[in-house]
């Protein structure tokens, strides 16, 4: 499987290997800085590539202008809600700020072919198949206990549907909560604030379905 280094999120680090914070702390600090440089120099690249200004994208996101240059400069971290949020704004998925191109041309996706972005606050993104021709993303998400999408409800172009299969997944689309255990599943306009919360106490893992419109 492909792994990208861990992004440094907003929220509490929560390991997911059992190391003890302190042995490795300088190393994810340091991998995900690295991460972040290279995303952030993706996102400049596409938004360059489309003729979009700064203040284009942050009036798309709702994100200020100092913040996305901050974030194109790979210094300042951002939560996969933002991201996604970022990549819906230029007309792209999350995958390709990683540099995850069009699929290829077997129907077959490997596990070792699938690329996992791991958040230093718990949350794996493991893409499973993306063909941006069709606008479609599908994703399976692992969420630590206590760990969500963002801080707060984020929206973006497209709609989502989803299906949890371990563990306990909390979204809140708009004012409303929806409590999901295995099996459940939902679908939401993303243009819809929302945000996706583990409330139970072990692991959630959820395929996500990602569509443009």
């Amino acid at each position: 499987m492909t792994k990208t280094k861990p992004i440094k999120d907003s929220a509490t680090p929560t390991r997911l290997d059992g190391a003890k914070p302190d042995q490795d702390r300088s190393t994810a600090d340091g991998d995900a800085q690295e991460t972040m440089r290279l995303v952030g120099a993706q996102i400049r690249r596409i938004r360059k590539r489309r003729n979009m200004t700064l203040q284009q994208l942050g009036t798309e996101t709702g994100m200020s202008v100092s913040m996305l240059s901050m974030l194109e400069r790979g210094v300042a971290t951002a939560s996969i809600s933002t991201l996604v949020a970022v990549s819906s704004a230029l007309g792209t998925h999350m995958s390709e700020l990683f540099g995850a191109g069009a699929e290829p041309s077997s129907p077959v996706r490997r596990l070792d072919d699938q690329t996992e972005v791991v958040t230093s606050s718990g949350v794996v993104r493991r893409l499973v198949h993306n063909d941006p021709s069709r606008g479609l993303e599908m994703v399976i998400n692992e969420y630590a206990p206590g760990t969500s999408s963002g801080t707060e409800p984020g929206f973006h172009q497209g709609s989502e549907f989803g299906i949890v299969l371990a563990g306990t997944l909390t979204v809140q689309v708009n004012d409303d909560i929806h409590v999901l255990r295995p099996g459940d599943a939902i679908h939401y306009s993303s243009m819809t604030p929302h945000l996706l919360t583990n409330t139970g106490r072990g692991k959630a893992r959820a395929v996500w379905v990602n569509l443009d419109n």
